[in-house]
């Protein structure tokens, strides 16, 4: 029972948070430009244009464009693209597999790198190798995920050759419509750049993050009583300190994650990515505000799940905290 009340707590708050969201995103559509400049030209005369925007609704007040599209977005319809002339979801879903696989690929490289270098780094602080690491996370921190992008762009793209500098590649369609490039070895070529250069975001933090845990977990009383116990020192380690190093790993890991699909925003452009957030680029261009708001209660909710999951796997890796409703 406990679970059924974390979980309807949540989708209250997830309803809430998505209410405001929607709002903001709503609210920001006049500052963006007018949509008819896009779709008529300039050929068009005024009278015409008003007529136009009389039809789509934009000489409404506020408030009656925001119900009318509160209505219809309860029922997952957020508008029609004014340039795909499509449900604007509808575009936004055909380019989630590609921005989906960006940051599954880019989740892989960080979490394969930063787990054991982080833990490396704790256990060997005074090596040359520790501090080469920790000083290599520091310049990571310090660039730009775009000024990464272009730099491995032009050393491996255009100097030597080795890899794809842009587009998606080859790719094979699933049963369920989804199209993968982690299929094709073409596809999977033109993945690696884009996901080093994503990656790049997250692993220089939490090879910090996870050396600094670990290190606090090491020197506390109940690995010390664990040594004591005659334990053996891997188990020490990677049972025991590493479990606890977890927590706000996962924490962290779980927000993160949902940035690095902002972050898309920027890898996606330098290499003509296919994605979610290229199409937003367009979108922003275009001025087409109903592609622009559907992108932002996309993501939004894809925040909002990624915490709920968060915050679940979190109280079953901590003893400690307790899921609303369940007994002490």
């Amino acid at each position: 029972m406990h679970i059924i009340a974390f979980l309807i707590r949540r989708a209250v708050q997830a309803v809430i948070v998505m209410f405001v969201i929607s709002l903001i995103g709503f609210s920001i559509q006049d500052n963006l430009g007018d949509p008819l400049r896009e779709l008529v030209g300039q050929s068009v005369s005024e009278a015409d244009r008003e007529v136009m925007r009389d039809e789509l609704g934009l000489n409404d007040p506020f408030l009656v464009q925001y119900g009318r599209f509160l209505g219809k977005a309860v029922q997952g319809d957020l508008g029609n693209s004014y340039f795909f002339k499509r449900p604007a979801l509808d575009v936004i879903l055909d380019k989630f597999p590609a921005t989906f696989e960006l940051v599954l690929g880019s989740v892989v490289i960080f979490l394969a790198l930063s787990i054991p270098g982080g833990i490396y780094c704790a256990i060997n602080h005074d090596r040359w190798l520790a501090k080469t690491i920790m000083t290599a996370s520091i310049i990571g921190i310090s660039v730009p995920v775009f000024l990464t992008a272009i730099l491995l762009v032009w050393l491996f793209g255009v100097e030597l050759g080795w890899l794809p500098a842009f587009g998606r590649g080859d790719t094979v369609t699933l049963p369920w419509g989804w199209d993968t490039g982690f299929l094709t070895l073409d596809g999977l070529a033109h993945l690696i750049l884009p996901c080093i250069a994503l990656s790049s975001i997250m692993l220089p933090l939490f090879i910090r993050l996870i050396r600094a845990e670990m290190m606090e977990a090491m020197g506390t009383d109940y690995v010390r009583f664990a040594k004591a116990k005659g334990l053996s020192t891997p188990r020490v380690r990677y049972v025991h300190a590493f479990r606890n190093t977890l927590l706000p790993v996962v924490t962290v890991g779980g927000l993160m994650i949902g940035t690095l699909i902002a972050y898309t925003i920027l890898t996606e452009t330098v290499f003509q990515w296919p994605g979610m957030g290229f199409l937003f680029l367009e979108a922003v261009n275009r001025v087409d505000t109903p592609l622009i708001i559907a992108y932002i209660i996309v993501v939004g909710l894809i925040f909002v799940v990624v915490n709920t999951i968060v915050d679940f796997v979190y109280t079953l890796i901590n003893p400690m905290v307790k899921l609303p409703g369940a007994k002490s």
